[in-house]
């Protein structure tokens, strides 16, 4: 089977706007109790007809598995169940329904560096957990605005829904299939006024060319380069963020990842291969802490030729 399988963008986040309506209506009038029963079988339906996004769980829990000590298999249903309450969380962030009481900042050293700093920065985030919940750095950080991009074609229809739904959010999604000059300087001009610029680092685009063949859960995979040679156009300093659900509260982990990046012309890529994969590590991690919770329906490792690599990056 060597097809050509549908990009993460179209199979995974093309939900519309009148699904996201229907989730909101039957949390709003039912509570999320039956939000949860009907969950079930809307997600059972997504399992068995979705064939791509099922052998992609099936391949991450396989390859996260060795890295779990005495624990119990886990199974890519459960996954599937995982992402679908994670979709109404994300709606409840961007409608103020999860705020700082059910968050708790992990790293508050670093989150109130960020505050007293007064500096734009770039953060980096993954699909791991709830990337919607670093919102809460808004309240967190008063009057700090956030630029969110995003890889998919919603974005517009996403920040209209919320407009019409009376989100008062400070944080806007961005359409970026491309880093072009032009989206450089627009992000470079929001960090010089002190913004949050937040992209995803374990994306690859669709037609990206530049991606960093790194260790990752004892596989080797492609990660994009994007976010790292943004951030060094950028000339600002570079966070982590994590946003894992335990229980019923989110923690937010927020790590410096540098100060600023800065690659020589004589051994850019080598420079650019380090940090890649000083990213995967921490992504790694934190895989470890909620390895139901990484949402990436897309066969990650399948563009790499897949050796085994070593398990260093075990912490």
């Amino acid at each position: 089977m060597n097809h050509e399988q549908p990009h993460w963008s179209k199979i995974q986040e093309n939900s519309t706007v009148f699904g996201i309506k229907t989730l909101l209506f039957i949390y709003q009038v039912f509570g999320r109790a039956v939000f949860n029963v009907i969950l079930f079988p809307v997600m059972a339906y997504y399992y068995v007809s979705n064939r791509s996004a099922r052998e992609a769980s099936k391949q991450y829990l396989s390859y996260i598995a060795p890295f779990l000590a005495n624990e119990k298999p886990l199974s890519s249903f459960q996954h599937f169940l995982q992402f679908g309450d994670m979709l109404l969380d994300k709606l409840l962030v961007w409608m103020g329904k999860i705020d700082l009481s059910s968050i708790e900042f992990k790293t508050p050293s670093v989150v109130e560096n960020i505050s007293t700093s007064k500096r734009g920065a770039l953060i980096l985030v993954s699909h791991l957990g709830n990337i919607e919940v670093c919102n809460a750095l808004r309240q967190r950080l008063a009057e700090v605005k956030l630029t969110i991009l995003v890889n998919t074609e919603h974005a517009q229809k996403f920040n209209s829904l919320m407009s019409q739904l009376g989100s008062n959010t400070h944080a806007e999604l961005v359409q970026v299939s491309e880093l072009s000059p032009a989206t450089a300087m627009m992000l470079s001009e929001r960090i010089d006024n002190g913004e949050l610029v937040v992209i995803a680092g374990d994306r690859t685009p669709e037609q990206a060319a530049r991606v960093s063949n790194v260790s990752f859960l004892g596989h080797n995979a492609p990660l994009p380069q994007g976010a790292f040679i943004l951030a060094s156009l950028l000339k600002c300093p570079v966070y982590l963020l994590f946003c894992l659900k335990q229980q019923k509260k989110y923690e937010i982990h927020v790590e410096l990842f540098s100060e600023r990046l800065k690659f020589s012309r004589k051994t850019r890529q080598q420079e650019l291969d380090i940090f890649v994969q000083k990213y995967a590590q921490r992504l790694e991690h934190y895989c470890i802490k909620a390895p139901l919770q990484w949402y990436n329906f897309f066969s990650f490792w399948h563009k790499s030729t897949d050796s085994t690599a070593t398990k260093e990056t075990k912490t």
